[in-house]
């Protein structure tokens, strides 16, 4: 017990002295506040509305460089799920001379308003709750204000609470109780939200500690935050009970019928004296061809003083490291939060293995080799694709890694339903089936969209069309994919004769070609019907029973025949009709009409059939409709007459094309210029040549992106990072460098492949699972992301940035899907980069 009590000295001790070092914070220009190692930014980033709680918003700590704190507002439970109700933030003030950051809260549901104000407080801030009117009656023991801490810069690290310690938990533990459902506050819109099999009631975590003298992490100064309440219980929650992707939660209740000023925080985040963060040193994990240019981005802290010179190292087959080149540092500028400099070893060619040398800062190795890119698309195409074939088993040697989803096929979701994944159905089906009915024959083909199982129709024509460029452009015949679709049977590594992309174009056709004729047009998604099924995780073939419901069986019947049941787990067709999207798909149709001839000529005549029959309809629907601001619908037209050109030689098709696409350029270059490339192969010399003034004008665009950003790609900076964007640049240039090499200088595909694989901000991991075999993410948001792990060939999102001035991309946490969630028509633009990219090297 002595020993004890001299511990907690001794560790109460450090605390006060690393606190008492600690710089004040200061509200900056950014309108956040600042010292060095820590910034609070106050309702930067706002909760959207759309998924409500994307664990990116409202009071947010970015500690030591790293986002560790979100949340901090009035919710109404002790740990809030993705789809629970949040604040709507309806006004927000900044007042230099109080040194305050105040925020309206209002919950529209319940006529609630509170105010949030944050004060810079010597070295934190002090958090206070404010309201004009009492906690609503309904609310009563409901709303608390609440912040948030990510459990894996948490986990095992200690925690005292009222001079008690304790450890976070590395997996949860803790203990539930459960309430009556009419206990809890209506949290949710127009669908179920929690599968409580009839039980009536919810699961409802208590509180891991209670106090008033919360100290986090005080075993690492990194981490360490200390909160302190003296009119309230500090209360201490595990989010991931309800959630794998919860937070810890630190919360205190409002008081019932109070106004005025009724909670109030101090919140004290430790600040590392003369902390600076490490240099990010971004380079190629993959490697370099001895002929490209080399050149690594270094993001320095703006605090940090740049060094002289950088310098190379070559491991020897003896496996010592020599010094082989030694170059100057060139500045380049600052970058929001980061001051970035390069290092230029463009000269070195000699193959090997080496490793980059900057003060004390040490990378891991890559290799300088003539082959370092002939691998980089083969485990999206050999592992990611084929596992998120949908209405398949998948197999992988001993691993099988679904079963046959969704042989109950889907219904027609009723009119006027809305969705938790931002789909709606109409006012009225738009087909001929009635709501809820069975609509046969759409259980056939399609991909799976991302970290979910639906069939996201705009996505899925998107991969078919990718698809097809990589087949009519490079013409891979690589085959390591077994597919039987009578026996709905996929196993990976296992070839069987046919090139796997032409199998892929095949599978996807097969579920938008039923679409087509069986709806008569095409649905939006072809997703869950309720909550509990959507975030489910694991097989997707235990998402569903596999039978058809039948409302004459109770809840969880059988019928006798064992071929219905009484769960109402079906997935929904959203068919409320969009012309955009079928003039998406005329595009898509009439390319894969071309790559399945000779190989599946029936799906083939179909598919051209369908893509002559939506151009019409659609044309015609959208007459009087106004263009889009992004001119997704007019490149959807001028593809469409493409393609269709291509696969007929009829004239109108290419006069229309041609009719369409200068206005379109003259517009935005950027936007059409990959889709008139693209017709370079099939038109005359002349079209070439009236292209040329636009290549130039792209090349212009070029140079700007060199001023733009150290890293010279186009930097995505909304809610969903810029991997996309980075691809099809990446493929642009591919293809504008191929026709007009005297214009477009491929060194710029370069830094696009670059990016991908490490030279970027925050960290230098490559952004493709497995690719860049020495540090590649290793978590990812996928459907096996409770398992925080990957499948190979994913590619992330990226680097997501947080306003005002903050990229991030997490490899401990894989619930963030705006950066780690890899997409099915996100990984296929990479198989086209990658596969324009390597015909480009060789």
């Amino acid at each position: 017990m002595k020993n004890r009590k001299i511990l907690s000295l001794v560790v109460l001790l450090l605390v006060s002295v690393n606190c008492a070092l600690g710089q004040e914070l200061k509200l900056n220009s950014l309108e956040y506040f600042e010292t060095q190692g820590v910034n609070v930014l106050v309702y930067n980033n706002l909760f959207n509305g759309g998924f409500n709680d994307e664990k990116n918003a409202g009071i947010e700590l970015i500690h030591h460089g790293v986002r560790t704190v979100q949340g901090g507002a009035v919710r109404l439970s002790n740990t809030p799920e993705q789809w629970d109700l949040v604040p709507k933030i309806s006004d927000r003030k900044v007042n230099r001379a109080s040194k305050t950051v105040e925020a309206a809260l209002r919950y529209e549901e319940y006529n609630f308003d509170s105010r949030v104000v944050v004060t810079a407080k010597g070295k934190g801030v002090e958090i206070a709750v404010y309201l004009d009117k009492p906690v609503p009656k309904a609310l009563e023991g409901s709303a608390g204000f609440n912040l948030e801490f990510l459990p894996s810069q948490y986990w095992q690290k200690a925690y005292l609470m009222d001079g008690r310690y304790n450890r976070f938990p590395r997996y949860v533990v803790g203990n539930n109780v459960t309430r009556p459902n009419s206990e809890k506050p209506k949290q949710y819109k127009g669908y179920k939200t929690a599968d409580d099999r009839g039980t009536g009631r919810y699961i409802d975590p208590l509180p891991l500690e209670t106090g008033r003298t919360f100290l986090l992490a005080p075993d690492d100064p990194a981490r360490l935050v200390k909160i302190t309440s003296p009119e309230a219980d500090l209360m201490l929650f595990d989010g991931r009970m309800l959630a794998q992707n919860g937070w810890f939660v630190v919360r205190s209740l409002l008081p019932a019928g109070k106004t005025g000023k009724v909670l109030t925080w101090t919140i004290e985040p430790n600040a590392i004296p003369n902390w600076l963060r490490e240099p990010n040193i971004g380079f190629s994990q993959v490697g370099y061809l001895p002929s490209q240019p080399k050149v690594a981005v270094i993001e320095l802290d703006k605090k940090d003083k740049p060094q002289a010179n950088s310098t190379l190292y070559k491991i020897g087959d003896d496996g010592q490291a020599t010094k082989v080149f030694s170059g100057r540092i060139t500045p380049w500028g600052n970058y929001y939060k980061y001051n970035y400099v390069k290092f230029d070893f463009s000269s070195v060619k000699t193959p090997g293995i080496y490793y980059i040398q900057y003060g004390n800062v040490k990378t891991n190795n890559f290799l300088i080799q003539n082959n370092v890119y002939d691998k980089i698309t083969d485990a999206t195409s050999d592992v990611w694709i084929p596992i998120h074939m949908d209405h398949m088993s998948v197999n992988e040697a001993y691993r099988m890694w679904h079963g046959e989803p969704f042989k109950e096929g889907y219904r027609q979701a009723p009119p006027n339903t809305d969705h938790f994944d931002l789909h709606a159905q109409g006012p009225t089906t738009d087909t001929k089936y009635k709501a809820l009915e069975l609509i046969p024959g759409l259980n056939v083909g399609g991909f799976f969209d991302a970290g979910d199982f639906d069939i996201e129709t705009g996505s899925n024509i998107s991969v078919v069309q990718n698809f097809v460029r990589t087949w009519e452009s490079f013409k891979p015949v690589r085959d390591q994919t077994f597919v039987d679709q009578k026996q709905r049977y996929v196993d990976l590594h296992r070839p069987d004769g046919t090139p796997d992309v032409l199998q892929f174009i095949e599978h996807g056709t097969l579920n938008l070609v039923a679409q087509a004729e069986i709806v008569g047009h095409m649905t939006q998604t072809l997703s869950n019907s309720v909550l509990d099924n959507y975030h489910h995780l694991g097989d997707a073939a235990s998402l569903t029973d596999g039978l058809p419901y039948n409302p004459k069986l109770g809840p969880y019947e059988v019928a006798n025949d064992g071929r219905s049941s009484g769960v109402k787990d079906d997935l929904w067709a959203f068919t409320s009709r969009n012309p955009s999207l079928d003039l998406d798909a005329a595009t898509m149709f009439a390319a894969a009409s071309r790559a399945l001839k000779g190989y599946n000529d029936d799906l083939s005549a179909r598919a051209l059939k369908q893509s002559k029959r939506l151009l019409k309809e659609s044309t015609e629907l959208l007459a009087s409709r106004p263009q889009d601001s992004l001119g997704r619908r007019a490149r959807a037209d001028i593809a469409t007459n493409l393609q269709l050109y291509v696969s007929t030689g009829e004239k109108q098709y290419v006069d229309r094309f041609q009719q369409l696409l200068w206005p379109a350029l003259d517009r935005n270059v950027n936007i059409f210029l990959l889709t008139a490339l693209d017709a370079v192969p099939h038109l005359d010399a002349a079209f070439k040549e009236k292209l040329r003034p636009y290549v130039v004008k792209y090349n212009t665009y070029l140079s700007g992106l060199e001023k733009d950003n150290p890293y010279g790609v186009p930097i995505g900076l909304g809610n969903w990072a810029g991997s996309g964007d980075v691809t099809n640049f990446g493929t642009t240039i591919c293809f504008a460098s191929k026709y007009f090499p005297e214009i477009i200088d491929e060194s710029h595909a370069y830094k696009a492949a670059n990016w991908l694989y490490g030279c970027h901000p925050y960290h230098n991991f490559s952004l493709v699972a497995t690719v860049g075999a020495t540090r590649p993410k290793a978590v990812f948001y996928g459907n096996n992301r409770a398992d925080f792990s990957f499948i190979p060939g994913n590619v992330a999102p990226g680097l997501l940035f947080r306003k005002p001035d903050h990229f991030e991309n997490y490899d401990d946490w894989p619930f963030f899907w705006g950066q780690n969630e890899g997409t099915i028509g996100g990984n296929t633009q990479y198989l086209i980069f990658g596969s324009a990219f390597k015909n480009l090297v060789k």
